[in-house]
């Protein structure tokens, strides 16, 4: 018989190696340029633990075109990324409360 904290525990670490763990795991940024014909948006961001990267004002590819679509100029978001093939990727978006 499975024991129920082995199987919480291996649920919740494929959770976390999926990026879908927690909203806690996304970071604050401000859209400041949607490049729709590029494929890229300009977030100037806080710090991104998962890239060991200090807030900074950057340029990101985007993992589904669609996320393009969901902002512009100015909305404040709260985001993941990844570096994808030597890229850095926004691979989840959405907007701030």
């Amino acid at each position: 018989m499975i024991d129920i904290r082995t199987a919480l525990a291996a649920i919740v670490a494929a959770l976390t190696l999926s990026g879908l763990a927690s909203a806690s795991d996304l970071a604050e940024g401000e859209v400041r340029k949607v490049d729709k014909e590029g494929k890229k948006l300009t977030l100037k961001h806080g710090p991104l633990k998962n890239l060991d990267m200090p807030g900074m004002t950057m340029v990101f590819q985007v993992k589904e075109d669609a996320l393009l679509d969901k902002v512009q100029a100015g909305d404040k978001v709260r985001f993941q990324a990844e570096k994808i093939d030597g890229k850095f990727t926004v691979i989840r978006l959405e907007a701030a409360r």
